[in-house]
């Protein structure tokens, strides 16, 4: 309390009794695969597909990793973190890291020549002409190096020398790198025998794409190191990721890159990183061929899942690829995730993410019955169905959990969401004094919190009394509790469940005049 020693009028700001609890975000997902560029390793957020293709590239034949990102956000996802895993660069055929990728490019002898971008973030069209030094006196072997671009002041140096090591001042890396805004050179080798500059005139051209397609990636390239940063264990590190998809696993798998085994290990991973953190779910693609009997033999016989924190979508749906100019088949996990951020948006978390049109899908890879659906159903496969007239449909909310209380994937992501919300909404209790006025504001924080969740009808209840429970008194903290420093409070909610199975019971009766007695 402040001292007062002196007549007069004092105003002080004073903090407010209660704190309210604000919600976190519940569609953030995260992406493992391969692209054409972009950084290795690294949790880079976007929000948009023109970030994406400036970040990592566009579509590229023989990974999913740009469908998976392209179906997310086309079914109403926005912000999501891409880990790009493969070889490093001097593996795939990269330019340098402080050059852009896939900038034009050539080599003059054993140096590589590469065009720098422009303000307007375009490499210029670049043409390197090589003549003998007019210049008197020139060292032996020098030549004249003229180095020209459309609309770009011509840069001129002579003389230069090829071989770094007869004159490591003078050599054309030293003296190009210094001055020149057109183009950067990197030394390529330095053996013995250096390949001579040839004389003439060449024109930088964009090198091949990088190989997106992760030849030689294994199982620890998806899973990573936490310590290191790397694969999807990178994302330990970021607390907002809700969703996490490996769609780039199955593009491996179909080149025979790795086998069913590394498929699973790799899934398995991911479902126990999900369960782990406790924030987020995995969704998990099927191989691809499998027709109804497969996928459930595949379910319950060779992968066996069991986790609240993971599901299954099948079969592939079919989009049109821009990398090839055809259709083909993509594993469902991006679209999926999209729609499960626009139900998010639209309706809420608690909302379970079924009955909506799966968009970009023009067909599927499999047409199943409802009494193949019937098998499926019950063991958490959450199929993509055709309906005529109504589209192309996510037919299933369940999760891959054994468990009836955890069957639902809303279930799940509300649990999710109420409390890292609450999680993050009390930090300020810590440290306070631990007596019934903190259990009192404990109470009252959380309660309000769960009212304004039971009215956007994320709980089940006539009343708030019906819905949920908050207990924080001198019967959930004794004295050997406080002793210890511990506050604890039990939290109950009733959580909405999906209308799965809608039963109209019709009957006969007869019509007419009923007698009415007297």
């Amino acid at each position: 309390m402040p001292t007062y020693l002196s007549p007069g009028v004092y105003v002080e700001e004073v903090e407010a009794g209660q704190r309210p609890i604000e919600g976190v975000g519940t569609a953030v997902a995260a992406f493992v695969g391969f692209a054409e560029k972009g950084p290795l390793n690294t949790p880079t957020l976007i929000t948009n597909w023109t970030q994406f293709t400036q970040t990592f590239g566009d579509f590229v034949e023989g990974s999913y990793l740009a469908h998976a990102v392209f179906g997310y956000i086309q079914n109403g996802g926005s912000a999501a973190y891409i880990i790009r895993i493969g070889a490093e660069s001097a593996g795939n055929g990269q330019a340098p890291k402080e050059l852009p990728a896939g900038a034009p490019q050539t080599t003059l002898g054993h140096y590589k020549v590469t065009a720098i971008e422009s303000a307007n973030g375009k490499s210029p069209d670049v043409t390197v002409e090589v003549a003998d030094s007019g210049t008197e006196n020139a060292p032996e072997g020098a030549i004249k190096l003229t180095v020209r671009a459309n609309g770009r002041p011509t840069e001129e140096y002579d003389p230069v020398v090829p071989d770094r090591r007869a004159d490591k001042t003078n050599n054309v890396a030293t003296v190009v790198n210094a001055k020149s805004k057109l183009v950067k050179v990197e030394e390529l080798a330095q053996s013995a025998a250096l390949e001579p500059v040839a004389k003439g005139k060449k024109s930088l051209v964009a090198p091949p794409a990088p190989a997106a397609t992760g030849e030689g990636v294994g199982a620890a390239d998806y899973v990573g190191d936490t310590a290191a940063r790397t694969g999807f264990s990178s994302l330990e590190a970021i607390e907002d990721v809700t969703i996490v998809a490996v769609p780039d696993l199955m593009s491996a798998y179909q080149r025979g890159a790795i086998d069913l085994e590394t498929v699973h290990s790799v899934q398995q991973a991911v479902i126990t990183h999900c369960e782990l953190m406790g924030n987020r779910m995995a969704i998990i693609d099927p191989p691809p061929g499998l027709n109804a009997q497969q996928i459930k033999d595949w379910r319950m016989n060779q992968a066996g899942y069991d986790s609240r924190y993971a599901a299954l979508y099948w079969p592939w749906a079919k989009t049109f690829d821009p990398a090839t100019g055809r259709n083909i088949l993509v594993p469902p996990s991006g679209h999926a995730a999209g729609i499960w951020a626009r139900t998010d948006e639209s309706r809420g978390v608690h909302k379970a993410p079924a009955n909506e049109v799966v968009r970009g899908a023009i067909a599927l890879e499999t047409v199943i019955t409802k009494a193949e659906h019937d098998l499926l159903n019950p063991i958490g496969v959450n199929a993509l169905r055709a309906f005529p007239g109504r589209g192309i449909r996510i037919w299933g909310a369940r999760t891959l959990s054994s468990d009836p209380a955890w069957r639902y994937i809303n279930v799940r992501r509300l649990f999710n969401y109420m409390e890292e919300s609450i999680l993050n909404g009390t930090q300020w209790v810590v440290f306070e004094p631990n007596d019934d006025a903190l259990w009192a504001r404990v109470r009252r924080t959380i309660s309000a919190f769960l009212v304004n969740e039971w009215r956007k009808g994320a709980l089940f209840g006539l009343t708030p009394d019906e819905a949920f429970y908050v207990k924080c008194d001198r019967e959930t903290n004794p004295a050997e509790a406080i002793d210890a420093g511990q506050v604890t409070c039990q939290i109950g909610i009733a959580p909405v469940k999906p209308a799965e199975f809608v039963v109209f019971q019709l009957s006969q009766f007869s019509g007419g005049t009923s007698l009415v007695n007297e």
